[in-house]
Parts: structure tokens; sequence; C-alpha cells
């Protein structure tokens, strides 16, 4: 029994107490004809899975209806038949609204069923790429709410992005996940749920779109990834709404980083290629060359030595035309050397020591923030280490370990850990002092 976020969020978004909810429908169920006497233990079986019996979740409906002053659905609620034919009133993509602000809640609370949750594979996985990629398309997002949506509430959610990505980039995303999911249920739910016309609220899906993808950014540095997956998911279904295949682009690409991450190369290089094929000419330089390196590092992985030299050699292109003043704000990660770090892991799993440390280093001078200054370098240091150039990588790690003091990232530490591990393998002289530094790094508390 799962607990029901959706009826849980439409009650706190109601304003009802527990008990206040139980009075209501009892009150409801009387103009019925019904004898009801619920209370507020009653809710909170409801909230934690348990199904009303019979014309309760009807009642529930009425209730919250009527408190919220918009039609409330069995579906809303989360009561609807599983399985069922979809419903014939209302939106999709309302239906949508209510259930992405339902995970946010979940996630601000804390909840362990949201935040334990595995990534799914196969099919789920899956289909959200293709329903991005596929027809029917949103022909009308426009919505009636009670509070106008303006052009600077949008403006607040792209800066809001930009503030929450520069945040992330600096202290890692355990310290900035909490912020962004509180900023989320904050400000972003009401906005979504307010009225706006087509053209305003496809601004406001995009903005939004932007927002909920480095909420699932911090998710992943911070290793929930089944939470990852599904906000990324939700940018991608935002990006849809928006019309920007571009955005949609972009939040496969992080679809596409994930999946290497949990392994799954094949599906990896499927994710790339469908973002590649869909958004064409509106992919910017620097997406391109995102996705066909990280398309290259997977071809590596499953030892396809030809298709990942071929997506090195796209990506190098891509790269060669990338001019950031004309790149769109969510690209603003793919820095001067990114693609050199995901050229170098490529070679690496491809045997090519020189050639990856050739790369790794072009990656390690070029500027960048912090964050990815720890990775590259972390990748130059194994690098070095596995050619025997021993003091080279101490010296690399300890550059590294300073520059990752104070950043609260999962990711982070894994790193910080295999280089540590291969230092201390490999004996050489300065090992232990550089390891040293690493578990002062790693003292920062998650």
């Amino acid at each position: 029994m799962q607990p029901n976020t959706l009826l849980d969020s439409l009650v706190d978004e109601a304003g009802i107490s527990h008990a206040g909810l139980a009075a209501r429908v009892n009150q409801a169920g009387r103009a019925r004809g019904l004898a009801l006497r619920y209370e507020h233990t009653a809710v909170a079986r409801w909230l934690k899975g348990q199904r009303p019996r019979g014309q309760v979740p009807d009642l529930l409906c009425e209730v919250l209806a009527g408190r919220l002053r918009r039609r409330v659905t069995l579906d809303d609620i989360g009561l609807g038949v599983p399985g069922g034919p979809a419903p014939v009133h209302g939106s999709p993509l309302a239906g949508f609204v209510e259930r992405a602000t339902a995970l946010w809640r979940s996630d601000e609370q804390q909840r362990t069923h949201i935040l334990d949750a595995p990534a799914v594979t196969g099919t789920p996985a899956v289909m959200p790429v293709w329903e991005w990629e596929n027809p029917p398309e949103d022909t009308d997002v426009s919505r009636d709410g009670q509070t106008a949506v303006s052009e600077s509430d949008i403006e607040m959610l792209r800066s809001a992005r930009e503030h929450y990505e520069l945040m992330y980039r600096k202290a890692g995303g355990i310290a900035t996940r909490s912020r962004i999911v509180g900023f989320l249920n904050a400000e972003t739910a009401p906005l979504l749920r307010g009225g706006y016309t087509d053209a305003t609220g496809r601004q406001l899906h995009r903005a939004t779109g932007g927002l909920v993808a480095i909420a699932g950014i911090c998710a992943y540095d911070s290793n929930a990834q089944g939470l990852a997956q599904r906000y990324f998911h939700q940018a991608l279904r935002l990006a849809k709404a928006s019309g920007d295949t571009a955005l949609g682009a972009y939040v496969i690409a992080l679809l596409v980083n994930q999946s290497l991450f949990m392994r799954d190369y094949r599906q990896s290089v499927a994710f790339a290629e469908a973002a590649l094929r869909a958004a064409g000419g509106r992919l910017s330089p620097a997406l391109a060359a995102d996705l066909h390196a990280m398309q290259g590092k997977a071809y590596a992985h499953l030892g396809d030595g030809h298709s990942a030299l071929s997506s090195i050699r796209s990506a190098e292109s891509a790269a060669g035309r990338i001019r950031p003043g004309q790149e769109p704000a969510e690209t603003g990660y793919v820095q001067p050397g990114l693609v050199n770090v995901q050229v170098a892991e490529a070679l690496l799993s491809l045997g090519d020591l020189t050639a990856a440390r050739e790369q790794a280093a072009l990656a390690a001078d070029a500027p960048c923030h912090d964050r990815g200054r720890v990775h590259r370098l972390a990748m130059l240091a194994q690098i070095e280490l596995r050619q025997g150039d021993a003091d080279r990588a101490v010296a690399t790690a300890v550059e590294m370990a300073e520059r990752a003091r104070g950043m609260e990232s999962q990711r982070l530490r894994d790193r910080l850990r295999l280089v540590r591990e291969h230092l201390i393998a490999s004996g050489c002289a300065g090992a232990d002092e550089a390891a040293e530094l690493i578990d002062g790094a790693l003292r920062v508390p998650l």
C-alpha cells in the first residue's frame, strides 16, 4: 500500500485539517442520506493509501472542489480506477500538474517512499522520451485559475533557475535540493494552478521545466536516482507543453548522463539518438557536442570503438561551432573543456591512455566552475596513475581535494573516494598526504 500523495497534496492546498475533512465528508454524506461518522483517523488511513468505501471518494471530490473552487476528479485525488479509461473531462496536462506538485510536496516533506524509490527501467523509463518525441502535441495549454500569471512571474522563475544552478555548482546538490524544492512548492505550484493564456502558459511551462530539471540534477547529485528520474520526466513533459524542442533535448541529455551513471549504456545511446533526431537543426552546438560526447562514452563502454570514435569526431565538430552568447541558458554547463573530459573518459575505456591524458589535461586547464574542475582533476589523476606517473597524480589529487572542500555532493564524494583508493594502492610517495587531504574534503557532513 503506497501513500496517496495526490490526495495529501490537495488536502494541504485546501488548508483543511484531517478532522475538518472528516467532518465535511460526514456533512456531505448527510445531504445524500448517508449516516457517516468518520474522524481524523480515517483520513490518516486514506492518506496512507487505504481506499475509502462506497461513495466516500466522490464525497472527497465534492468537498475539495468546493474548497478549491475548481473541479476535482477521482484521478486528481489518486482514487481513479487503475487501468481504467482516461477521463473525458478536463485536460491531461491539468492532471499532470496535480501529480507533479504532489511529488514536490512529498519531496519537501522527506517522504521515504519518494526519496528511496529506485529508478525505473524498461518501458516505464523509455515511454516519457517516446511521448516527448511523438504526437499528439498540446494544442492549448491555457488554464482558468484564480490568480493571473504575469510576465514578471515567469521572469522570477527564470531568475530562480539561474540562482539555484549557480548554488548547485558552488555548494553541490545536497545543499541545494531542499531550497529549490521549497521554491517549487511555495512559488511555482501556485503559478501552474493559476490562470493563463496559451501563449503565457507555454512560457510558464518552459520556465518551470528548466527549474524542475535543476531539481532533478540536485536529486541525482544526492544519489536519489528514482526521484531524479521522476523530476527529469516531469521536465520533459513541461518541455513538450512549452513547445520548445531544444529544452526537451537538454532534459534528455540529463537522462543520458544518468543512464551512463547507472551503466545502462544502450539506453544512453538510444536516448542521445532520440534527442539528436528530434531536435535536429534546433539543437544548439553546445548541447549537440555534449550529446555526441556522452554517446561516444556509452559506445566505448560497450566496446564499440568505431562508433565511439565517430561520436567523438561529431562532438569535437559541434564544440567548434559553440558561440557562448548565442546559447540558451540551460547549456551554460557546457563550458570549455567539458567535451574534452567526456572524450578522455571514452578514450580511457578504449584503452588509449596517451590520448585520454592529453584530453584530460586540456580539460583541466580550461576555465570552468569549481565543481567541474574537481571532476576534471579526478579524471586526470586516475589517468596519470594508470600511466605510472605517480608524482604528477599526487599533485593533481592535492589540487582536487583542496577545490572540493565545502561541497556537499554525493557524486563528488564518489570520485574523491575512487582517486584515494587508487592513490593508496599505488604506494607512491606522497600518497598518504594526498589521501589525508581527500579525507578532509570528505568530512563535510551530508
